[in-house]
């Protein structure tokens, strides 16, 4: 009796033991399919951004070595009317293409949304501006801004008795024309996420409310729209950050001008780093920048969480 009694926890600890060890296992074989990318991450984002940190607080000479500034790049930066007036052209295109493309988003989910055989086509003709090269998005239509009447868009005009316009030529309708190119660009993926959205919402629920005699707008209001509010947060989320990190259209389009009116964080922050040899300064462009994206994304997420489910 006396060995089975003392062999009997062990074959019962025994299946804990193999579990625990399969476990481990698995999270060992997981962390080295990841080991890749980490890597890659920690070599191309996270030491950059440490080493961008530290830049930000230095007067940085490449063949004389680097000299301590404290807080001199940052007190640069804020007396400088080109930041304030990045900061307000990048405010304006967040807020802007936010707005903008969440509604022509919706809009467009709302006309394709359903299940028959064309509409594949039609998505994916529409989504097609997100996977095209921002680039060549960008020369595309610097070409249909041109501001002469034989410019394609002041071309279209022109059959209803309007333009030209200047477009990109001109200081108070350039960043509107960034504008217009960032919402086209943006909506296709709204568009998607929320297609998405529309696909997860009851259909009994609409029906309930047809049989109760709820009009097409009721149904869009009472139903749609609260279904699709945890969607909306996130895009807008995803739209103000892009917004605020928007670099390739203007650089593309204007480089900042005329005269600094499409001046936004990212194309300053080039140009001081790069441009002007001042890699301290645009560091700390960057820095801010940073922190902006990330108060942004909290004070959204905060919001967030308190709205009623």
């Amino acid at each position: 009796m006396i060995p089975t009694a003392t062999r009997a926890p062990s074959r019962a600890a025994s299946p804990h033991r193999r579990a625990k060890k399969a476990r481990r296992r698995g999270t060992l074989i997981a962390w080295l399919f990841l080991a890749p990318a980490l890597l890659l991450f920690l070599y191309f984002k996270f030491i950059p951004m440490i080493e961008g940190l530290r830049m930000s607080f230095f007067e940085v000479r490449p063949f004389l070595g680097d000299r301590f500034v404290g807080l001199g790049n940052y007190r640069t930066i804020v007396s400088d009317d080109e930041f304030v007036g990045a900061i307000w052209h990048s405010v304006l295109l967040a807020v802007g293409t936010t707005v903008g493309s969440l509604l022509l988003g919706f809009v467009l989910a709302l006309l394709i949304e359903g299940t028959a055989r064309y509409l594949w086509f039609v998505r994916t003709a529409v989504f097609l501006p997100v996977v095209t090269t921002m680039a060549a998005v960008a020369e595309v239509w610097r070409i249909m801004y041109h501001p002469a009447p034989t410019g394609t868009i002041n071309h279209l005009l022109g059959w209803i008795g309007l333009g030209p316009e200047p477009f990109l030529a001109s200081e108070h309708s350039s960043l509107l024309s960034i504008l217009g190119l960032s919402i086209w660009r943006g909506a296709p993926y709204d568009m998607m996420i929320l297609l998405a959205g529309l696909v997860g919402i009851d259909r009994t629920l609409y029906e309930a409310a047809a049989v109760d005699g709820a009009t097409t707008w009721e149904r869009l209001r009472h139903i749609t729209l609260p279904a699709l509010r945890p969607v909306f947060w996130i895009l807008a989320t995803l739209a103000a950050i892009r917004g605020l990190r928007v670099f390739v259209e203007v650089y593309a389009l204007t480089n900042g001008g005329p005269n600094g009116s499409t001046e936004v964080l990212m194309t300053l922050m080039y140009k001081l780093g790069f441009q002007k040899g001042e890699l301290g300064v645009g560091a700390g462009v960057g820095i801010v920048l940073f922190l902006a994206t990330l108060v942004l994304t909290v004070v959204v997420q905060v919001i967030r969480r308190r709205q009623p489910a």
